[in-house]
């Protein structure tokens, strides 16, 4: 039973320090709007994926969990 209240216990720590980065990386101008982010716009119609923004992220993660793990 211990092991589920440290697991729960890091989970939540984990989503609030997902949430603080979500929260601080929305005062970045830029963030969202890279060269590479896909927005088409048709008529009444308009999808947008952020794929620059994403490759940015996943190669941010990546470089913590490995430092993390070194």
């Amino acid at each position: 039973m211990a092991q589920i209240g440290k697991s729960l216990v890091f989970a939540g720590i984990a989503i609030v320090a997902v949430g603080l980065a979500l929260w601080g990386l929305s005062s970045v101008p830029y963030m969202g709007r890279l060269p590479g982010d896909i927005y088409i716009r048709r008529g009444n119609f308009s999808f947008y994926f952020p794929l620059a923004t994403c490759v940015l992220i996943s190669i941010a993660v990546s470089l913590l969990f490995w430092l993390m793990r070194r």
